[in-house]
C-alpha cells in the first residue's frame, strides 16, 4: 500500500492542467506523508485536505487509541460500510509526480519510486486547459481517489488502490489506481458502477527509481 508519494509541481499547475479555478493559500510539502495536507481535485476544485481517513481503535482496556489515518481503499473494500459512500458520492483526483514503496530486508528498506513512463515535459504556460489539449501523462499524473468530512482532520482523502503491475510484484502486491486525463471526468462524475470499471492495473510501463534513501528517515546512506 502507498504510505509516501511526491506531488512536485505547484498549486498553479496543478490548477492549470486539472482545469480547475485558481487557488490561493495553498501551502503543500511535495514529500506527503500519511497526515499531512495534499492537495484533491474534487468537484471541480482545487483544495488542500488530509491524507487519511480517520479510524479510532480501541485499547486491551476498553480505552480509544490515538486516531490512525487510513490512507488506501483497496478495490475489493469499495462496497463496505466504511468506503461505500465516499466511492458513491464523494470520488476525486490526487495530483501526483511518484510514489513510493519499502524495498529491501526488514531494518534496511529503502524508498524506490514509481510513476507512469515516458511522461511528457510540463506546460510551459499556466491557464486554462481542456481535455483535448492535456497531454496523456504530464509529470503531474492523477490518482483515484476518496475524500469525506470528518470531525477529527477536517475534510481527509485517501488512495483508491488496484492489484500491482508486474514491475512492482516483487515490491508490494497492490499499486495506487492511474487515471488518464480522458478518464478523470468518468471516475468523478460517472454512476459507481462505470467508476469502478477504471479500478485496474496499470497498462503501461512505469519508471522505476530505485534509491539508497532509508524509508522512513529518507537520508540516503
Amino acid at each position: 500500500m502507498c504510505n509516501l508519494y511526491r506531488m512536485k509541481g505547484s498549486v498553479a499547475e496543478v490548477a492549470a492542467l486539472f482545469g480547475t479555478p485558481p487557488a490561493e493559500g495553498l501551502n503543500i510539502a511535495d514529500t506527503l506523508y500519511p497526515g499531512y495536507r495534499g492537495l484533491v481535485v474534487a468537484h471541480g476544485a482545487l483544495r488542500a485536505m488530509n491524507w487519511g481517513v480517520p479510524v479510532i481503535l480501541t485499547g486491551k482496556q476498553g480505552q480509544k487509541l490515538k486516531p490512525k489515518p487510513v490512507t488506501n481503499a483497496r478495490d475489493d473494500k469499495l462496497a463496505t460500510p466504511f468506503w461505500r459512500d465516499s466511492f458513491v458520492h464523494r470520488r476525486c483526483l490526487i495530483p501526483a509526480t511518484q510514489w513510493a514503496e519499502p524495498e529491501g530486508a526488514a531494518g534496511r528498506m529503502t524508498r524506490t519510486w514509481y510513476a507512469p513512463k515516458d511522461a511528457p515535459s510540463a506546460p510551459d504556460r499556466v491557464g486554462p486547459a481542456s481535455v483535448e489539449t492535456r497531454p496523456l501523462f504530464a509529470p503531474i499524473f492523477a490518482i483515484a481517489g476518496l475524500w469525506r468530512p470528518t470531525s477529527i482532520w477536517g475534510d481527509s482523502y485517501a488512495m483508491v488502490m488496484c492489484p500491482a503491475s508486474p514491475q512492482m510484484s516483487d515490491v508490494h502486491d497492490r499499486m495506487p489506481v492511474l487515471l488518464t486525463p480522458d478518464q478523470w471526468d468518468q471516475w468523478t462524475k460517472a454512476p459507481p458502477e462505470d467508476a469502478f470499471a477504471l479500478v485496474r492495473t496499470w497498462p503501461s510501463n512505469l519508471a522505476v527509481e530505485r534509491t539508497r534513501e532509508n524509508w522512513v528517515t529518507g537520508v540516503t546512506t
